[in-house]
Parts: structure tokens; sequence; C-alpha cells
């Protein structure tokens, strides 16, 4: 098993932690999107992050989308999650390209700029949850731990990180989140807070040749630590022609007249995958009855 995300609990069930490593996912999305450094760092920790809170939904069917939109030159970072692991997404400008920061890190902030981030769950219910929260810094991480504690009321620390080589292939990707449930000690809360300050960074512990495991003890050290479940994770995109003629047809009649007034067919893009498809006008004029 290449990437994947550990679930664990400590301190009597007062802690869960999340840990994953997805450094091939993360290049696969690379490689799809032909992303720039810092657009790879900044889709690649949202990508890690919805890894981990895809699992956190227990339903088959449930989706989760996590949605970046700012002011900087990124534009906007989507990704979305079901609970068996499979993650997929894009930025709206893969080709970004900004200076470091004068310690030589990506400036991932300053390619998302100042905005929001949405979180929407598909639970299957009659309207999906929706919470969004201001931007705290746009490294994605502490807007993260911002959104677990603002909107959802549940004190979390949450660490995501990208390497890159010199090549700028994917190196070392992954991330953590630690949560706290209600009723925890101080005593407890104490000692997380002392694991996470010997905590340099997510990618150094990956460097290191840390499991999710690994950093899942690390973190929650002196805190009896279980491991509860342990799943694969992996860049998927379900997108299929019918799903792809089902979204024409959805346009409407007007939409399709006009189609097929051109006389040419017409090629649909997947945002997520770059994948491509094409329909025919025989097969526009098909889609038009279903769409009466």
């Amino acid at each position: 098993m290449s990437d994947y995300m550990i679930r664990g609990t400590a301190a009597d069930d007062k802690v869960r932690i999340f840990a994953v490593t997805t450094r091939d996912l993360v290049e696969k999305a690379r490689q799809i999107h032909n992303t720039s450094p810092v657009a790879t760092a900044a889709l690649g920790r949202l990508l890690s992050a919805a890894s981990m809170m895809g699992p956190m939904m227990k339903g088959d069917k449930d989706l989760m989308t996590l949605r970046i939109k700012g002011d900087g030159p990124i534009g906007g970072i989507t990704v979305t999650a079901d609970s068996k692991g499979n993650v997929k997404g894009y930025p709206e400008n893969p080709n970004v390209l900004i200076h470091a920061k004068p310690n030589g890190k990506l400036d991932v902030s300053g390619a998302v700029g100042k905005g929001y981030l949405t979180v929407i769950r598909d639970l299957g219910l009659k309207e999906p949850y929706v919470g969004q929260v201001d931007l705290v810094s746009g490294e994605i991480a502490e807007d993260l731990t911002y959104y677990f504690t603002t909107s959802e009321q549940v004190p979390s620390s949450v660490g995501l990180g990208v390497l890159l080589d010199k090549t700028n292939f994917v190196k070392q990707a992954g991330g953590f989140i630690v949560q706290l449930m209600p009723d925890v000690s101080d005593e407890v809360i104490s000692t997380i807070e002392k694991n996470l300050s010997g905590v340099k960074s997510v990618t150094s512990m990956l460097e290191e040749g840390m499991s999710p495991e690994d950093i899942a003890e690390k973190l929650l050290n002196g805190l009896d630590l279980r491991i509860l479940e342990k799943i694969p994770v992996g860049f998927n995109c379900n997108c299929s022609r019918e799903r792809m003629a089902k979204a024409v047809i959805s346009l409407g009649e007007k939409e399709i007249k006009e189609m097929i007034k051109d006389n040419e067919p017409i090629e649909i893009n997947c945002h997520f995958c770059n994948s491509s498809y094409e329909f025919a006008v025989d097969e526009l004029k098909e889609m038009l009855k279903a769409a009466k």
C-alpha cells in the first residue's frame, strides 16, 4: 500500500487523529494538470486534507467538496472526496508562478491570497451541509484548523505538506488532523501541545521515513494511541461519457438546439482529470429528445 490514511484515537477516546501519506496521488495530480511548483503545493495540501476528511463520513455515497477561493493568482482550488479514500481536484490556474518566500519555501499563501474556504458535505439528505470561513492565512492547514474550530466547534490542529525535488517531482506529501473531543482534560491538551511543539513540519517527518502510524504516535505520544482504521487513498476521477451526456442534457433544450445549429461535434473536458469527450451532432439530437 503506497498512499494511505490511518484513523486513531487516544486518551480514552477524548482525542482522535487522522494521518496520511499522499505522495503518489499528489504526483498524479501534478502530471494531470501540469501544475507549477506552487500550484502543486497548494493543490497537494488540499488533496491531502480531503483524503483525511472524506473518510470522516460513513455513507458509501457521501461526498465532500473543499473549495478555496481567493484573490491570488491561482484563483481557486476545488477538491472532492468520498468516504472510501478517493479524491480528485484541480486549481483554476495551474501554471501560476510567483517568487518563493525569503526562506526559500513556496509561497502558497501568496498564490491563494485573501478569500474564503467552503466545505460542502453531501450526505444524501435533502440539502447538503455547507460551512464557510474566511481564509486566515491562505496556507490551507491553518485555514482548516480555523474552520474546524469555528464552523464545527471541534478544536483541531491540522498539518499539511508537499515537498518537491529539483525537477518538481513530488518527493513527499501528506498531513495530519488532531481533534479534541468534549471534556478532554487540560493535562491531555498540554501533552499534545508539547508533542506538536517538537514537530518541524509534515514533510520533515515523511523525509525521515515516518509512516502515518509513526506520525500519529509522535503527535499523541504518552496518550495510549489506538489505530482503528487504515484506508488506501488515491487520485480517482469517476467521470464518464454517460455522466457528461447527462450534464449536456441538464443544460436544457435551448442550449442543446444552439449546439446542433452549429452542425459541429462538441467536446467536453473534465476539470478534475482533463479527460475529453466528443459528442457528434446525431448524439446531440438524441440528447435534445431526452431534454424535452
